[in-house]
């Protein structure tokens, strides 16, 4: 198991090979596995891209991303501004209903609301969004409409788990309740956490995931 002075290490190694970001605004703390990243980036597109560099990191058990995004005053847009390229994204992007999602914006903080029939196309809507020139927050509120959950879902979201090359399917349990998949068990990383919750979502009829899986690196 990797010591936190070696995932600080390796962290900000990564950082500077990731081309998407300027690692000179980032600082990386670490304590127990969990990384906390802070500072100041000019674009929410960056801050994600070092929480995505954290979370590949093995042995990282969590990320809390603290970063702030500060847009140059070149990138600044009025809210309404912001408002209309977020419409846009959405109705250009073929993965997206956009006529059921509803668009708020105040001071460069992006709120989503409204509801879409499947867990990637809420993913997909607050991804438009995110790239955005001067967004500096998305509150991503659109619900997963409700659909009848097909039989044998268990055992599908278990055979999805088999056909991932990084899953270690048989230390994952699956319950379902009423569309609500509810994961336990332990991982190595947290890209394997997210890669099975993302396989539980794919699932036709899923409204909910609960993710209790722990990481064990």
């Amino acid at each position: 198991m990797k010591t936190d002075t070696e995932l600080q290490r390796d962290l900000l190694d990564e950082l500077e090979w990731e081309p998407g970001v300027h690692p000179e605004e980032i600082d990386v703390a670490v304590e127990d596995g969990v990384v906390t990243l802070s500072g100041r980036v000019a674009s929410l597109a960056e801050r994600q891209v070092a929480e995505s560099a954290a979370r590949r990191i093995t042995g990282v058990r969590e990320v809390v991303n603290n970063i702030e995004v500060k847009p140059p005053r070149r990138s600044e847009r009025s809210d309404a501004d912001i408002a209309r390229a977020v419409v846009n994204a959405l109705e250009w992007d073929a993965r997206v209903p956009h006529e059921r999602i509803d668009v708020t914006v105040r001071e460069g903080k992006v709120t989503l609301e409204g509801n879409v029939d499947w867990h990637y196309q809420k993913l997909a809507a607050e991804d438009d969004v995110r790239s955005l020139i001067g967004v500096k927050e998305v509150l991503n509120l659109i619900t997963i409409r409700p659909k009848a959950i097909v039989e044998n879902v268990k055992t599908r979201i278990e055979d999805a788990f088999r056909r991932t090359a990084n899953v270690e399917a048989e230390r994952i349990r699956v319950e379902i309740e009423d569309g609500t998949v509810i994961l336990r068990g332990n991982v190595h990383s947290s890209v394997e956490r997210a890669e099975i919750e993302r396989a539980a979502w794919s699932a036709p009829g899923v409204s909910r995931v609960e993710n209790y899986i722990t990481i064990q690196p």
